[in-house]
């Protein structure tokens, strides 16, 4: 995939994608009881982090120097 369109891409999935994903994990947490301090600062850590691993190729490579067209 051409850099410029990976560029664009991972645009999208930051202004579009991530406050979707934001607004539903915190409904989601919303909806479950309060949980002790420590589950619920893991559950949102988890959170966090689980939603690169579907766009990482998007991401891999893009701040690189060498960035192959």
């Amino acid at each position: 995939m051409k850099t410029i369109v990976r560029k664009r891409l991972a645009y999208l999935i930051l202004l579009v994608f991530l406050p979707a994903y934001i607004g539903f994990a915190v409904t989601v947490i919303s909806f479950i009881d309060r949980l002790d301090l420590w589950l619920e600062f893991l559950v949102y850590v988890f959170l966090g982090i689980a939603w690169v691993y579907p766009f990482k190729f998007i991401f891999k490579g893009l701040a690189s120097k060498n960035n192959q067209s």
